[in-house]
């Protein structure tokens, strides 16, 4: 992190100061049929997915974790989803926006997940009809669509809308009506003349965009310090790490070997992303949405713990979280081993 911003972590030292380390616990990395361990990776098809897609597609997961190792991809909508398939063992570590890992966190009283690494910030914007909606101060009596309800989009859009006066009930009514839908169902509606705009993910706002004649009223982060919010961050099931600490480590190691690709080899990370798509949806982007939609990211292994804490506080002001400890959800040990070995600075903590 920069250093500017160690007095806005200074609040999010005690999530991560004194940790007990992932590497710590006992190691037992042999299927249970003798033959290779299976590691089931969530991940969602968009742009700020870029480093699961890129990892994916280019096999530097699959390098990093080795060959007695079957990586199993499971493609999400939206974090709320992939955390019900991690509470069910389905996945066993997943790329995920803030919001749900603070749910998550949440829910299970600090038992069932650790962020490992960040992945990506930025992003996000607000793109709406022109014809309907002409600016920030039009939005009262609109319909918005996000990703899915408590996603982080979800509670950024109504945490946005509580601080100029308005209301966004979970049911649909209020002063904006908020609806959550799946980004897919998002560009149909759109087009349909369903919704009125929406707060999404690329490359879904760029879609809406330079396909349907959308325009973007707000990029999310001109709401954040310096620009930044982390978007999407990995975690692990506690369990999972506790019975296999070696591969939570190589699974980080791919995460910044991913990244790592993409800051270094742009266009061909471009096309591999677009590849990953192409097989989860039988179609790729247009190169101008791809261009568009990778101009608005940064790839970074920062998981940016600041914008952690002020989305589990926007998430509580308007009802979606209950008040939540987050001491204890950062185990950051791994990613500053694979840093410091790079030599790289390490991801500082306070």
């Amino acid at each position: 992190m920069k250093l500017s911003r160690r007095k806005a972590l200074a609040a999010m030292a005690a999530v991560v100061i004194g940790l007990p380390a992932l590497a710590a616990c006992g190691d037992d990395s042999s299927g249970s049929d003798g033959g290779k361990t299976t590691v089931n990776l969530g991940f969602f098809p968009n742009i700020t997915h870029a480093t699961a897609l890129v990892g994916l597609e280019k096999g530097l997961f699959a390098e990093k974790l080795g060959s007695d190792v079957e990586l199993e991809p499971k493609s999400f909508n939206a974090g709320p989803a992939a955390v019900e398939a991690l509470f069910a063992k389905g996945v066993d570590a997943t790329f995920i926006g803030p919001n749900p890992a603070i749910n998550a966190w949440a829910k299970s009283k600090g038992q069932a997940i650790k962020i490992v690494s960040g992945a990506a910030s930025g992003g996000v914007s607000l793109v709406v009809d022109p014809d309907k909606v002409k600016g920030l101060d039009d939005l009262k009596g609109k319909k918005i669509a996000t990703p899915q309800l408590g996603n982080t989009q979800d509670v950024a859009i109504r945490s946005y809308l509580k601080s100029k006066g308005l209301t966004a009930d979970k049911d649909g009514s209020g002063d904006v009506s908020v609806v959550p839908q799946e980004n897919s169902q998002t560009i149909d509606t759109f087009k349909q003349g369903e919704i009125d705009g929406a707060w999404v993910p690329e490359p879904f706002a760029s879609r809406l965009i330079l396909e349907s004649g959308a325009k973007k009223i707000l990029n999310e982060k001109e709401l954040w310090p310096d620009g930044k919010f982390v978007i999407t961050h990995l975690i692990v099931r506690q369990e999972f790490a506790k019975e296999h600490p070696d591969l939570v480590k190589k699974l980080v190691e791919g995460t910044v070997a991913s990244n790592d690709y993409i800051n270094a080899n742009l266009e061909d990370a471009k096309t591999a992303a677009n590849a990953q798509l192409e097989k989860l949806s039988g179609k790729p982007l247009s190169e101008e949405v791809l261009d568009s939609a990778f101009k608005e990211i940064e790839f970074l292994s920062d998981p940016i713990p600041s914008s952690l804490v002020t989305g589990a506080k926007n998430a509580e002001s308007i009802g979606l979280l209950e008040p939540v400890d987050l001491n204890g959800i950062y185990d950051l040990t791994y990613l500053n081993e694979i840093l410091k070995a790079a030599g790289k600075p390490e991801v500082e903590t306070s």
